[in-house]
């Protein structure tokens, strides 16, 4: 299981009194109350700085120091505005792009899109840092899973998107968690799964906050918590949710018969009490496991589309839930992967999922919102 959150832009900036930092600070703050000894780490996508100044990439420092978990920081376009990165380097993110770390059996890769670009909204890969991912990832000895970040979908870049996404694809990547949006979204071209988290600052739609993820074997699950969220907090990191599935071959991602069950809980506290529950009314009890992981098992399950529902009550009696629609087939009704049509763009956003923090709107720079 690997588990991380991600922010969302921080456009940090004197120009609004700093209003997106203070919301950073409050996030950081319920980030270590409830999560940070059930995570691996957390990202920052880019744009931190609005506008690329010392000052701005100082305090959003002074703030990231204060996270108790690792926190990985890239670069975006307005990071860049100054025309290079030689101020965020210094001041907020020393370490090298790009890079690839081991989590057990995972690949976690972080990737610099603006610096080969010209700036703005230039976004490009370059020839030397798309050859270093094309070799990365033909190192299938090394990792079993690929999870990847970057400022952007491989459809906002400005050259070269296409050969990005299809190395994606091709190359093992389950997930590739990016910002620049400034509104949540999900895309699912059939081979790999992305995730976009709303803006801490410049949001048009919604209320900040950070999203939740895990990759539990080939299941990728999501899920937006918005601020000042109080009590428990669920994620079912399996079944996968049929929106989210990307080998309809996989036991796992498509269930055939019995639903194993497994969910994180994230709190303060404990929360004694965690049921699963089918649309059809049959619910188990979860139990925690050795490693915190709450478990159980649905069995006798018949094919179809069903909605599975994890809900967690705090000794408070505090509640939350998480659902998924999960697709149980038999072996003979299972499709092969669909063919790579459009890989990496938002042509296959869920577009509306208000259970994970998607409203639908698309309100943001990238679609439907202000030219920020």
């Amino acid at each position: 299981m690997l588990r991380w959150l991600q922010f969302g832009d921080l456009h940090a900036c004197e120009g609004d009194d700093w209003e997106s930092l203070g919301r950073f600070r409050q996030l950081v703050d319920e980030a270590n109350r409830d999560f940070s000894d059930r995570i691996d780490f957390a990202v920052l996508p880019g744009d931190n700085a609005n506008h690329a100044t010392p000052e701005q990439f100082r305090r959003v420092a002074e703030t990231g120091r204060q996270l108790q978990a690792p926190l990985h920081v890239l670069p975006g376009d307005h990071d860049f505005e100054a025309g290079h990165l030689d101020d965020f380097r210094a001041l907020l993110a020393p370490e090298s792009l790009p890079r690839a770390q081991m989590h057990g059996d995972t690949r976690v890769v972080f990737l610099d899109i603006v610096s080969a670009g010209s700036g703005g909204p230039d976004f490009r890969l370059g020839r030397e840092q798309t050859a270093w991912l094309r070799r990365t990832l033909a190192d299938t000895a090394a990792a079993r899973r690929t999870v990847v970040f970057m400022h952007a979908f491989p459809g906002d870049l400005r050259e070269g998107g296409d050969e990005v996404a299809a190395l994606f694809a091709s190359g093992g990547v389950a997930y590739v968690g990016t910002g620049h949006t400034h509104y949540n979204d999900l895309l699912n071209d059939g081979h790999v799964v992305y995730g976009a988290t709303r803006s801490t600052g410049e949001i048009e739609e919604g209320a900040p906050g950070f999203s939740v993820s895990a990759l539990d074997g080939d299941v990728l699950s999501w899920r937006f918590r918005e601020m000042g969220h109080h009590g428990p907090f669920v994620l079912v990191t399996s079944p996968c949710d049929t929106r989210l599935v990307t080998d309809p071959q996989s036991r796992s991602q498509v269930p055939d018969g019995a639903i194993e069950v497994r969910a994180e809980v994230f709190a303060a506290g404990e929360a004694p009490s965690v049921t699963a529950r089918l649309g059809d009314g049959r619910g188990i009890e979860l139990s925690r496991g050795d490693e915190g992981t709450w478990h159980g098992r649905l069995d006798g399950v018949p094919d179809g589309l069903h909605r599975l529902t994890v809900t967690a009550r705090s000794a408070a009696g505090e509640t939350d839930s998480d659902t998924v629609d999960v697709l149980l087939r038999g072996a003979r009704e299972r499709p092969k992967r669909g063919a790579a049509i459009a890989l990496g763009r938002d042509v296959h956003s869920v577009r509306n999922w208000p259970g994970k923090g998607i409203p639908g709107g698309r309100l943001g720079p990238n679609a439907n919102g202000r030219k920020w």
